[in-house]
């Protein structure tokens, strides 16, 4: 981390709450989590705020993850890359995460999940050229337009993520790195 940010064994009040409930499902607290100590009054809305558009995504989790892994890769965030492999890879198994992370156009998803995904790719990597035709493409395969709000608002919070966890030197944590190395050289798109 290039940052001073309050260590777990610092934490008080909210911060060590919030740290605590981390280790308690995780075993650690995240260096995604810990970066947003540096600003002690951002760290607990910011994760309200991830946990409100996860929790109550209109779609499932692991469409949440696919569009967050989707956005990590194009941003580009080794980080989030590595971290969301590594979560979708026991969702979906790790030869599809990886396949879609090639190119998800081409790894036996869904139509749906295909269209899903070539708009959260166009909102992180230039929201400006989303038109209505975008939208009427997702309609047509069953989104609404809440769903269509959902992974907006999805790809977009994660690009806000990536690009803070980069610029302020989170680094992967070992448990979220693939035992192999040419798949962890692969996943490391940004920043490595």
């Amino acid at each position: 981390m290039y940052i001073k940010t309050i260590e777990p064994n610092e934490a008080t009040g909210d911060i060590a709450a919030l740290y605590e409930a981390e280790i308690a499902s995780m075993g650690r607290v995240m260096e995604a989590t810990q970066c947003w100590s540096a600003r002690p009054d951002i760290i607990i809305p910011v994760e309200a705020l991830l946990h409100q558009i996860r929790d109550g995504f209109s779609l499932d989790l692991v469409d949440f993850r696919l569009i967050s892994f989707i956005a990590a890769r194009s941003v580009p965030s080794s980080y989030c890359s590595h971290t969301h492999f590594k979560m979708l890879s026991g969702m979906i198994g790790r030869d599809t995460a990886l396949a879609a992370y090639r190119d998800f156009r081409n790894a036996g998803l869904t139509e749906r999940q295909v269209q899903m995904l070539a708009y959260a790719e166009k909102i992180t990597r230039d929201a400006s050229t989303i038109t209505e035709q975008d939208i009427e493409r997702l309609r047509s395969v069953g989104f609404s337009d809440l769903n269509i709000a959902d992974i907006a608002l999805a790809a977009s919070f994660r690009s806000f993520l990536s690009r803070y966890f980069d610029a302020v030197g989170a680094s992967t944590e070992e448990a979220f790195l693939d035992e192999d190395e040419a798949v962890r050289a692969e996943l490391s798109v940004g920043r490595k």
